[in-house]
């Protein structure tokens, strides 16, 4: 009951980190890449579905992204959801694919990009928290109700202060590299 416990306190840390990493590819840096588009939305034929699935994307230039749907009839809606992103850019299209220049980096956008990976990295943070702190109701609990005893519980909230501190450490660390990589011109 209790390696149950730690088990998936320590599963939903580990998703916490992975959604961490997906949030902060997805924050512009100097260069292209697809991860940016990840979170993109396409209203296709009615249905809400990720950009991914309906275009193959392309780096020609460090600063350009040329995004090929897989049906052309998509087009239209690609360029519409890219245009209203918050990605900065100007989709221009011609008939067979949508190319994306992205702007040079000004300082003040650098640091926009920093406050938000600080933003998505605290969420991140709380997100390991709130598992924490769930995983320590639980042992509270199983104490309380004599399952387990106090030097057990004691024993086991103490790794699962160093298991939490091992995940924020890792978020820190992702932060660092991501505020590295936004500040390299």
């Amino acid at each position: 009951m209790l390696d149950e416990t730690m088990f998936e306190a320590e599963e939903k840390m580990d998703k916490a980190i992975e959604v961490a990493k997906e949030d902060l590819a997805s924050i512009r840096t100097g260069r292209a890449n697809a991860s940016m588009f990840s979170k993109l939305m396409v209203d296709y034929y009615g249905a809400p579905t990720p950009l991914q699935q309906l275009a193959s994307f392309q780096t020609p230039e460090a600063r350009t992204m040329l995004i090929t749907p897989f049906d052309k009839g998509a087009m239209a809606a690609i360029e519409k959801s890219i245009r209203d992103s918050d990605l900065g850019v100007n989709p221009s299209n011609d008939g067979n694919a949508i190319r994306c220049i992205f702007p040079e980096l000004t300082q003040e956008r650098r640091k926009e990009y920093i406050k938000m990976a600080q933003r998505k990295g605290e969420d991140a943070k709380v997100a390991v928290r709130n598992v924490r702190r769930h995983a320590k109701d639980q042992i509270d609990k199983m104490v309380k109700d004599g399952d387990i005893g106090e030097d057990e519980g004691a024993r086991t909230e103490k790794e699962l202060e160093a298991l939490t501190k091992k995940h924020v450490d890792q978020i820190d660390t992702l932060l660092k590299g991501k505020e590295a990589e936004l500040l390299e011109v």
